[in-house]
């Protein structure tokens, strides 16, 4: 039996979707260019005006926004109300130049907040469950999020917060979680250091995770729902749409249901901007339909992708997104090749070694290397160097013919590659600090 937080809503026919989105788009774009100077001046470069949005058939009219354009209009740019109606601000860790702030009305944290409570009752959340929070609080937006729609569905929260694992542990144990929220690398660490306690899977009251921010693979997927004894749900979200729960998982685990009562979804070419019919890859953009504080239209996520309207066993009506398949920023160009880190992890995962890896790049005599540290673990390790050297060759192989460019692998001792408790750290690209 299907669980739904809101079922009128997530099983609401496609014509009755269609007739919410459109409404909204009308109101949405009216309000970003009365309220928006920043992205009035784009609409109106464009020659596109609120008239001209009649559903979201004529979403494609608009300008698109990107990363950049959140840097340049860094603080108050795209605050599409005044700041007295503002309550809170996220903001993303980001790598480069400045951070990106978003803001919140009370409206726009309830609704972000709905959207997490149906991610966590679509992983089987109901008020008699203990949900324990291992996302970072503060301004990344997992802990704040998962906290609120925790509160929602009506669980007992537990607003651990990220690190401090010992501490973890004895909550979960005490309490008796049985819903872990937590980045998937950070699940995968909390799995192995149980085991190392002498925990077996059987012995906590776990049964599902909720984990995001951070790409991960099919067989990273398998490892934790074997360690942690769960079933492992994906959820996405952005800090610039609102934060997680922009689309999550059910039980089918074949992709993810975005909100579309709250966000329209595109994919588009990354190349040309051009919008891909449905079951293409390509770059996936958003607009937020119903944003207040943070209105952004066509944002362009860098995350590959691909949507599909394919009837879902669960009941849901709401069209599917992929795991991100990289992004068209993060893939790697290594001697012209497209590397992409998450095909390297599908390879290691896929030859049994553990998801604790590092990815270094660098450019000697003008040509590029690529490196693969990965981490043995204690039962792989051996003192003897050709059982290692034998080990890494075949991994070089193997990758050879997933990436069709030879990395050199180096097989390290286990627990030397630094854990994260946020987003792990899996590339290293010195080539940008030579250049």
């Amino acid at each position: 039996m299907a669980n739904y937080y809101q079922p009128e809503i997530e099983t609401a026919s496609r014509e009755e979707i269609l007739r919410i989105q459109n409404e909204k788009i009308v109101k949405q774009v009216k309000h970003v260019y009365e309220n928006v100077p920043y992205y009035k001046k784009l609409m109106d470069e464009k020659g596109v005006t609120p008239d001209d949005i009649k559903s979201v058939d004529d979403i494609k009219k608009l300008p698109f926004l990107t990363k950049n354009d959140l840097r340049e209009a860094y603080p108050y740019g795209l605050l599409g109300t005044d700041l007295k109606n503002c309550v809170r601000i996220q903001s993303t860790s980001g790598t480069t130049g400045k951070r990106v702030v978003a803001f919140y009305t009370q409206n726009d944290i309830d609704l972000w907040e709905e959207c997490c409570a149906r991610a966590i009752v679509a992983a089987g959340g109901t008020n008699e469950d203990v949900c324990q929070v291992c996302y970072g609080y503060g301004l990344f937006t997992g802990g704040p999020g998962l906290n609120g729609g925790s509160h929602k569905v009506g669980c007992l929260t537990l607003p651990m917060s990220s690190g401090n694992t010992e501490r973890q542990i004895q909550f979960m144990m005490d309490l008796g979680s049985t819903i872990i929220c937590c980045t998937p690398s950070y699940a995968a660490y909390i799995g192995e250091t149980l085991k190392e306690k002498g925990y077996k899977p059987e012995d906590n009251k776990l049964k599902a995770g909720i984990f995001g921010a951070e790409p991960w693979t099919e067989e990273m997927r398998r490892d934790i729902e074997a360690s942690l004894g769960i079933k492992a749900y994906d959820i996405y979200g952005l800090t610039e749409t609102s934060g997680p729960g922009v689309s999550f998982e059910c039980e089918e685990q074949t992709g993810m249901h975005i909100n579309e009562d709250h966000f329209y979804a595109e994919i588009i070419d990354p190349e040309t901007g051009e919008v891909l019919p449905e079951g293409s890859k390509g770059e996936l953009v958003f607009t937020s339909l119903d944003k207040e504080a943070f209105p952004l239209l066509r944002y362009r996520t860098r995350d590959i992708c691909v949507l599909t309207r394919k009837p879902c066993s669960c009941g849901r009506t709401h069209v599917k997104m992929s795991k991100p398949m990289g992004r068209s920023d993060d893939m790697l160009i290594i001697r012209g090749v497209n590397v992409f880190p998450s095909q390297i992890e599908a390879v290691l995962l896929n030859e049994g070694y553990s998801a604790n890896y590092l990815i270094e790049v660098d450019r000697v005599n003008n040509t590029d290397t690529l490196d693969v540290n990965v981490e043995l673990t204690p039962e792989q390790f051996s003192d003897v160097t050709s059982d290692i050297q034998a080990k890494e060759k075949a991994l070089e192989a193997a990758m050879r013919t997933m990436l069709g460019i030879g990395p050199k692998v180096h097989l390290v001792n286990p627990k030397t590659i630094q854990r994260s408790e946020g987003k792990a750290v899996r590339v290293i690209d010195r080539r940008k600090l030579h250049d």
